[in-house]
């Protein structure tokens, strides 16, 4: 992802493991700042502060607050990977319409448990680096959400991609939950599974998926 980014806009990561600490401790810090005060408030200046450390010695790591920012993101991600990951086997059993209800209520569960999250990866893109972050960011999640989908047959390697626009689809139902209520609510969470199912359906038949489309078994056991 970060190779498409301004260096600016990236963090330098050490390799001794003293540094390392510093680094990780700038990220928590960071994250508290984030969450406290929102991005409006966010700025190394603070993160230097709060953390008794020289402006200096935290832009060493990270040269603008942006390469903060997304080196936060990087880590939400991999935390969403190791999430699906833990449920690869049970995802590769499941059809792709129950596959994306798993997928979604992992991707609920996490946002709705971590407020960085949310603010990061829901967030509007402000800069031009961050748009570029932001899309990204959403074709990092299609990729994940191919595991929803047993096969490579309904979402190929090849244009459109629908994979990354059917991520684009679930998160813009996440977003507008976190704007209107801070959270990702039920409602909104049966939305982006409705809206991404609808989305796939068009491609599920031209590829031959002809089984009459059902509620997901995870949709089912809500209702």
């Amino acid at each position: 992802m970060n190779e498409a980014l301004d260096p600016l806009a990236i963090a330098r990561r050490p390799t001794q493991k003293r540094a390392q600490e510093r680094f990780d401790r700038i990220l928590e810090e960071a994250e508290r700042v984030l969450i406290e005060r929102g991005l409006s408030g966010f700025s190394i200046p603070v993160i230097a502060e709060r953390l008794g450390f020289t402006r200096g010695s935290v832009y060493a790591y990270f040269p603008t607050p942006y390469a903060v920012l997304n080196e936060l993101v990087q880590r939400h991600l991999r935390e969403l990977e190791k999430v699906f990951f833990s449920d690869a086997e049970e995802l590769r059993k499941l059809g792709w319409r129950d596959g994306i209800a798993r997928v979604v209520d992992h991707a609920v569960a996490y946002h709705n448990a971590h407020p960085a999250a949310r603010l990061l990866l829901l967030g509007g893109a402000v800069t031009d680096d961050s748009y570029r972050a932001q899309e990204l960011t959403n074709k990092r999640l299609g990729k994940l959400g191919r595991m929803a989908w047993p096969t490579a047959r309904l979402a190929p390697d090849a244009p459109p991609d629908i994979g990354t626009l059917s991520a684009d689809i679930g998160t813009a139902c996440f977003r507008r939950s976190f704007f209107e209520h801070g959270e990702i609510t039920t409602e909104y969470r049966d939305a982006a599974i409705a809206a991404m199912t609808g989305f796939l359906e068009h491609y599920a038949r031209e590829r031959g998926d002809t089984a009459p489309a059902q509620p997901s078994t995870a949709t089912r056991r809500r209702s």
